[in-house]
């Protein structure tokens, strides 16, 4: 009896998918039995090159016009100030700004209080330069700006540097860690399979939190603020063949 043509087609592609999915089955167990992962891991103490000094600014008024006309007097205040001593428009950055209007609700029904107009402001200071913190205190809390906290922090320079150190080191250290398992198992260390980033940590360090503290507070506190050594870390996942 002879097969129809449609017939054999269909069990050639049954078959052939069947021997497929066998080739690609044995490839994985024998790739995942002759590999090993390793987490390599990295710390770097690097020392900050930027101190940043962030102030917040907030001003009330019956229209929207009016808080930010006075948070802009305020600002300005604080720019020139800063200008006067000597300090770039490039140092002086503006993180956030926003006005939107402020509800009673203590009553049955809503009722329009205010608008109030925020604008975070941060102040870049090389860290060779940190006397010049309590000046930059004074300025803020003279023009009337509230002082919210002070960074240490890496330039977007030294950022690209150590990232790359980290990763490195942390690179190298799966390595060797492959490597001391190749040959505690009498392997040969062979090529590198796959690899991942699972983590690059950099953070800004706070040198000090202005919150529930008085003028007076921060302003004798800011002259003694100095740098310290801080911590970089980064994390890499290496798969490797044995």
């Amino acid at each position: 009896m002879k097969m129809d043509n449609s017939v054999k087609v269909t069990l050639i592609v049954v078959v052939g998918v069947i021997v497929l999915g066998l080739v690609i089955s044995s490839s994985i167990r024998n790739a995942g039995a002759n590999t090993v992962s390793v987490t390599g891991q990295s710390t770097i103490d690097v020392m900050p090159d930027l101190v940043a000094v962030y102030f917040m600014v907030s001003t009330t008024g019956a229209t929207s016009k009016e808080a930010a006309d006075k948070n802009s007097n305020i600002t300005q205040a604080l720019t020139n100030a800063l200008l006067a001593q000597g300090f770039d428009q490039s140092e002086i950055e503006t993180q956030s700004y926003s006005v939107y209007p402020e509800y009673d609700y203590s009553s049955s029904s809503q009722r329009l209080k205010d608008y109030l107009a925020t604008h975070s402001i941060k102040v870049k200071i090389d860290a060779n330069n940190t006397g010049k913190i309590g000046d930059v205190v004074n300025a803020g809390i003279s023009a009337g700006a509230g002082i919210s906290y002070i960074d240490f922090e890496l330039t977007q320079e030294s950022q690209n540097t150590y990232k790359k150190e980290a990763l490195a080191q942390a690179s190298q250290d799966a390595t060797s860690k492959a490597q001391a398992v190749a040959q505690g198992l009498g392997k040969n260390l062979g090529s590198l399979v796959s690899v991942t980033v699972n983590d690059y940590n950099y953070m800004p360090w706070l040198a000090y939190n202005a919150a529930g503290a008085t003028t007076a507070e921060v302003q004798k506190a800011a002259p003694s603020i100095q740098p310290s050594t801080q911590q970089v870390t980064a994390s890499v996942t290496a798969v490797y063949r044995i």
